[in-house]
């Protein structure tokens, strides 16, 4: 599979999808900004951690692929529920990634100064976060071959998608 950038969700979502992911992160981050100034930078800290777009993404995520099944006169309620869960998988590598961000930013503060300790500590996400992905696809291939081989077809090592592949995953 090949990491791209696609604008295609774009024209996807309407207006007021995008204001609602804003006024929720925006909520998120002010109440975790009054926490933080009641109860102590620690506990805000805490709260940060709050996906706080997630929630929002997750609800339109599965909306707009019943209404893509919707309109092939398919139910597309276990596609939206399937496409969410994927959409969470990534969030949760991502979310591996920020802990070592946030370690590194936790020992390194009081050592080296802001700009070079959040330099490292993203290069340090991004590896991270790649990393998990990339093992988390290595793993999914070798259970996959694994599968295939035990039923009988023809095991393929290549990472183009054939058309049943595209069938199972629709």
């Amino acid at each position: 599979m090949k990491i791209k950038i696609t604008t295609d969700g774009l024209r996807e979502s309407e207006w007021y999808e995008y204001l609602v992911r804003f006024v929720f992160g925006g909520t998120v981050t002010a109440l975790t900004g009054v926490i933080a100034k009641r109860f102590g930078p620690e506990i805000g800290g805490l709260f940060l951690a709050f996906p706080a777009i997630f929630p929002a993404t997750a609800t339109l995520i599965e909306k707009h692929e019943i209404r893509k099944k919707a309109e092939a006169g398919i139910d597309g309620t276990a596609r939206g529920r399937a496409a969410t869960g994927v959409d969470a998988a990534g969030a949760a590598m991502g979310s591996i990634g920020l802990g070592i961000f946030a370690v590194i930013v936790w020992q390194g503060l009081p050592k080296t100064t802001v700009g070079i300790v959040l330099i490292l500590a993203t290069l340090a996400w991004l590896v991270t976060s790649v990393g998990v992905w990339l093992f988390r696809e290595s793993l999914w291939r070798r259970l996959r071959a694994r599968r295939l081989h035990g039923s009988g077809r023809t095991v393929s090592t290549s990472v183009q998608t054939t058309e049943s592949t595209k069938k199972e995953i629709r």
